[in-house]
């Protein structure tokens, strides 16, 4: 295998193609990543990278200028994301004879709003029943599919097959509004205020009215036992007027026996 490197970009035949276009020809090296692609300078409308070792597709430089990839006879398997940020203006990719596998492995190309002509004949995803019209669905912006043009009934199909293509999509783009409908059409939950606690009102209540140190104290000694003011006083005071009552009873007794 060959690296890509500055001296192999100076040394590729370079010419103005049959479009007119400024072409690069990086085929048939053995290349196994796309890499050192800034040593073009950005001098390029179109890069091909034919009968090469490619598995990947990234690795790009920005390269503002770059019109047209072609990596036909690789060994791609999957497509990197966020090409649109370093190929503004790419507008036609050929991949055909690689290994895109699933339909899903394309959904990278979806960011490249200026994407127009795209080929991936003789790829294993191709041969999905669905692929034609999932293509067309997910990249509105196509025009030509596999050297075919686009017809308007091959998008009201995939219209009516993926529907929307942007709602079909549940990824989450920074700065789109999330739903608030069924939130704004919610009702607001009742809250219940909380009533307090009986204990606790006759505690502050015994903390408000106190007048000296003494009550204070009592009440702190009160709480440490882990009585409530009010019912432990009522309580104590019941007590406290049957231990009289004995005593009265026991002295009247008393003085009964002494008399006779």
């Amino acid at each position: 295998m060959v690296k890509l490197t500055a001296d192999l970009v100076a040394s590729s035949p370079q010419f103005v193609n049959a479009l007119g276009d400024r072409e690069i020809d990086l085929r048939g090296n053995k290349i196994p990543v796309i890499e050192n692609l800034g040593a073009t300078l950005d001098q390029f409308d179109t890069y091909d990278l034919s009968d090469n070792e490619i598995r990947k597709v990234d690795g790009f430089p920005h390269l503002p200028r770059l019109k047209c990839i072609i990596l036909n006879n690789n060994r791609v398997i999957r497509i990197g994301g966020n090409l649109e940020e370093h190929l503004p203006h790419l507008q036609t990719l050929i991949l055909t004879n690689n290994n895109l596998q699933e339909l899903a492995d394309l959904d990278p190309l979806c960011t490249v709003k200026t994407l127009t002509t795209l080929c991936l004949l003789k790829n294993p995803v191709s041969a999905n029943s669905s692929y034609r019209h999932y293509l067309i669905n997910r990249l509105p912006q196509l025009r030509i599919l596999d050297f075919r043009r686009i017809k308007q009934k091959e998008r009201e199909e995939a219209q009516r097959l993926f529907g929307d293509s942007k709602a079909a999509s549940n990824t989450f783009e920074p700065g789109e509004n999330l739903p608030t409908r069924a939130l704004d059409q919610a009702p607001a939950p009742v809250l219940t205020p909380v009533q307090p606690n009986k204990d606790v009102q006759a505690i502050r209540a015994a903390i408000a009215n106190a007048r000296s140190l003494d009550e204070v104290q009592r009440l702190e000694a009160l709480l440490k036992s882990g009585g409530v003011p009010g019912k432990d006083d009522g309580a104590r005071a019941k007590s406290g007027q049957g231990v009289e009552v004995e005593e009265e009873e026991e002295m009247d007794t008393a003085a009964a026996n002494g008399v006779s």
